[in-house]
């Protein structure tokens, strides 16, 4: 297949969470990947790699893990999700995205192995949209001989397709309340699925915060005689200032010092936005200083100008100032709390109009709680993603949350309604769902006529 037809056919498959009944009649198991990756010669064996779970903060934990990794020297790996505007981002090779080419060969390669196993009755049933991505990710990077793999969980981790890799160091970040329809609506259980990534004799860092959680983590470390890592006992921030809502300080670290060069302290300068930043990247430091007592050949120069040079948008992405415009993928409270602190650190004192969207399976009620009250305006639009609640719907539930509500379906009609209202000293958040962002980030890039090219359709999990 050419590379249109590979992304057009992996959609075709991307429906499976588009309704909360879709997401209890689905079937989430290991059998898929294990029967399709056997067939390719096990290529998730012919890399090492590193596991991260977790409900916030994974997706950029990782990406300034593969970042440290690169400046090291390293043939880094990256595979991650959703994407924001190509499928492409998904997978990556020392921080450039798959090529197109790679991508349709990559496909095809996957595609024929599927057929033949469905012909011959291995597989009962067609992977999933996310199943065949890992899949790719798998064989392009055993192909590419990375040294090192990143690999985030899409959702989950115990039954994730993911799960089937055998890592050098395991994370597991931040643990809250999503997906609760797959995972379980606790605190424990969500641990227990997050805990899944941990092996027999694993070395795991881990970011939990949740005391519940830390909990689980323990124990499920404890039977499988893993090394577990708490970040909050062996790596604390100090000397900690913001500029512009980034954080600078030094990372001063109590393990055992490294022959590769890693010592007690790491001065950090980080781009990205946002306090929260400061704890993935404590996890990231952790774990580097964990690939280096591996024999990895990371220094206390490559995780400083590793997390100096980390990007990773959609995440606090200022756009412009004057007014400032943000995009945020925040999609659950727990992130919404970390947005709150934001404004409040940030802006205090100026107005925020608030354009936002979300998903159907999402704590809407929860979220909307915490954000809409802060804001000055709100706008209600929606994803063209399938999974998407319609802003119509969005009003009925929330608009006794805010003092100003408008209804904008279309979300570049949206965003350019908040333009028009904001004075220049006021800011703009476009949140509540990664596909949103994405959305409005190819909208802004057409707006300033920065050529964007690839599909624009999103599926699948994360």
């Amino acid at each position: 297949m050419t590379y249109d037809q590979a992304v057009a056919y992996l959609f075709t498959l991307g429906r499976e969470l588009a309704s909360p009944q879709q997401a209890r009649a689905a079937k989430f198991d290991l059998e898929n990947i294990r029967a399709v990756s056997q067939r390719l010669g096990n290529p998730e064996r012919a890399f090492r790699s590193v596991h991260i779970a977790g409900t916030n903060g994974k997706g950029s934990t990782a990406a300034m893990l593969a970042s440290i990794l690169r400046k090291a020297g390293l043939r880094a790996g990256l595979y991650t999700s959703p994407h924001l505007l190509r499928i492409n981002e998904r997978i990556r090779f020392d921080g450039v995205d798959i090529g197109d080419a790679d991508f349709a060969e990559t496909f095809d390669r996957i595609h024929a192995v599927i057929e033949e196993l469905l012909a011959t009755g291995a597989l009962v049933a067609h992977p999933t949209f996310f199943e065949c991505l890992t899949a790719m990710a798998f064989d392009f990077f055993a192909r590419k001989e990375v040294d090192l793999a990143v690999i985030e969980v899409g959702m989950g981790g115990r039954l994730d397709s993911t799960n089937v890799i055998a890592p050098e160091v395991a994370i597991i970040t931040q643990i809250d309340f999503d997906h609760e329809n797959f995972l379980g609506h606790s605190i424990e259980e969500i641990a227990r699925e997050k805990a899944g990534i941990i092996k027999p004799g694993a070395w795991v860092v881990s970011a939990t915060g949740h005391p519940a959680a830390q909990e689980v983590i323990r124990q499920r470390a404890a039977e499988q005689n893993a090394r577990l890592v708490e970040v909050d006992a062996v790596c604390v921030a100090s000397n900690l200032r913001a500029e512009d809502g980034r954080y600078r300080f030094t990372a001063a670290m109590n393990l055992p010092r490294s022959a590769t060069g890693t010592t007690g302290a790491t001065e950090v300068r980080l781009p990205l936005a946002g306090r929260f930043q400061v704890r993935n990247a404590l996890s990231a430091i952790v774990a580097a200083h964990l690939l280096a007592e591996r024999g990895f050949p990371v220094d206390d120069a490559a995780i400083s100008g590793g997390l100096a040079e980390v990007r990773w948008a959609g995440r606090l992405e200022r756009l412009q100032e004057r007014p400032a415009v943000y995009l945020d993928g925040t999609h659950n409270p727990a992130g919404s709390r970390e947005l709150v602190a934001f404004w409040d650190e940030q802006f205090a004192g100026r107005r925020i109009h608030l354009v936002y969207g979300a998903m159907r399976d999402k704590a809407v009620d929860e979220v909307a709680g915490l954000l809409f009250p802060r804001a000055a305006s709100v706008i209600l639009t929606q994803s063209r993603q399938p999974r998407a609640l319609s802003a119509e719907a969005l009003a009925a539930m929330t608009r006794h949350l805010a003092g100003s509500i408008e209804v904008i379906p279309e979300p570049s009609a949206a965003l350019e309604r908040a333009l028009e209202s904001a004075a220049p000293e006021d800011v703009i958040f476009v949140t509540g769902s990664l596909y949103l962002v994405g959305d409005l980030r190819r909208y802004w890039d057409s707006r300033l006529g920065v050529e964007a090219s690839g599909e624009v359709q999103q599926a699948g999990r994360g």
